[in-house]
């Protein structure tokens, strides 16, 4: 099953800097999802201006027990990056 992942940014002070330290590990992690077939594609949402307010990510897991095992696991959300986390099942177009 095909997921989309819209993730948002806390907003308080601190959040670009958590961010920028989980970030790391949190690509490192989801190198580990390509390399499984997991993953793919994503990338950071940006506001108007260029600044990063969140991510996007498009994941191919087999079960709902391990999109949950993501959902428990990525830096950014065991980090506290994201504050707000939407996940829906995704069926690409045939055009």
């Amino acid at each position: 099953m095909h997921y989309v992942v819209h993730a948002y940014d806390h907003t308080d002070s601190a959040a670009l800097d958590r961010r920028m330290a989980a970030r790391p590990a949190h690509f490192e992690y989801v190198r580990q999802l390509k390399e499984r077939g997991e993953f793919i594609l994503g990338g950071a949402l940006l506001d108007p201006d260029g600044k990063m307010i969140g991510s996007m990510l498009l994941l191919n897991l087999e079960s709902q027990e391990r999109l949950d095992d993501y959902l428990q696991n990525d830096p950014y959300i065991v980090q506290g990056v994201w504050e707000t986390i939407d996940v829906k099942p995704f069926r690409q177009a045939s055009v």
